[in-house]
């Protein structure tokens, strides 16, 4: 897969087949519009393009309105989109000044004019230009004139519920783990950076992993303790996560703090990746520092359960 910053760097390719949206989590909505235009492609010899925006527009247009959290970071996406057959992936800088380009513009500037796209496959819900005034039905309308065809997926053709990034934001935010790998096809990730905390978990013989999320933008699913699969250095582990303010050594901080099932060695500076499997209880506050290994114990018992351990 090919990735563009920009539009400059994107020359002219044969019988252009392109979507355009967000594509936040890549969840099976997402995947059956993927799968489409990678057929349609295959159908007309043609190679798939992926128009997208950075950064998301929600926070360049709602700055002080909305905190909002992505499902995933533009690598993680990158990543997923080039497993889903995407030939070519083009990031447009959004800005204000973008964000004021009306329907017609966009359609005649990028789509026609710089795309040169044969045909344009674009989700029930989408819109675009100024306002959001574009529509499927306005293309439609204008196709002849456009020069490209036009194709809705519609919505009943995605999932009986429908699916969007912001139920997934929403179960996420609520722990609900299972319910967001139903929607996204996977287990959800996060990736970081492991630092040195204060070594609590040592001192109970459960050491931890501190793990950074670099990415301020990227959703951190809601407090408690979840079962885990890690990976490092490219080798699997499976483990529990507990995501929280460690309200019994009166921590003032939210943090992520992985236990990996049978590790030995050193973590520091190391970058670790998280996939959550299920949701294994709320945080609490515990009498003491004992009371907490104990519920420990308790948490990688069902851990290792869940993973057949």
């Amino acid at each position: 897969m090919k990735i563009y910053e920009g539009l400059d760097h994107f020359h002219s390719i044969k019988n252009p087949v392109v979507t355009s949206g967000t594509f936040d989590g890549v969840h099976l909505g997402h995947q059956k519009i993927l799968g489409r235009i990678r057929q349609i492609a295959e159908q007309e010899q043609g190679e798939t393009v992926l128009l997208t925006f950075w950064p998301h527009p929600r926070l360049v247009l709602y700055p002080d309105e909305h905190n909002l959290r992505l499902l995933t970071t533009f690598e993680e996406k990158a990543v997923l989109l080039e497993q889903f057959g995407i030939d070519h992936l083009i990031t447009i800088p959004f800005t204000k000044e973008f964000s004021q380009l009306s329907s017609e513009e966009f359609i005649q500037r990028v789509i026609i004019d710089k795309l040169q796209t044969k045909k344009l496959v674009i989700g029930y819900d989408h819109r675009f230009g100024k306002n959001r005034e574009g529509s499927f039905e306005h293309l439609k309308a204008n196709q002849k004139r456009y020069g490209f065809a036009i194709e809705e997926i519609l919505r009943e053709d995605v999932d009986h519920v429908a699916i969007s990034s912001t139920k997934i934001r929403e179960a996420l935010s609520l722990g609900k783990v299972e319910e967001a790998h139903e929607f996204l096809g996977r287990d959800y990730e996060l990736s970081g950076l492991v630092i040195k905390g204060q070594q609590i978990g040592r001192s109970i013989d459960f050491p931890t992993a501190n793990i950074h999320v670099p990415d301020s933008y990227k959703l951190i699913p809601g407090d408690g303790a979840y079962a885990v699969r890690i990976v490092v250095d490219s080798s699997e582990y499976y483990g529990m996560l507990n995501i929280g303010n460690r309200p019994t050594v009166d921590g003032v901080k939210r943090t992520v703090e992985a236990h990996l099932f049978g590790f030995e060695g050193n973590l520091y500076d190391k970058q670790i990746k998280v996939y959550f499997k299920d949701f294994l209880r709320a945080e609490r506050k515990f009498a003491n520092l004992e009371e907490l290994k104990k519920q420990l114990a308790k948490d990688k018992l069902t851990a290792r359960a869940i993973f057949g351990l």
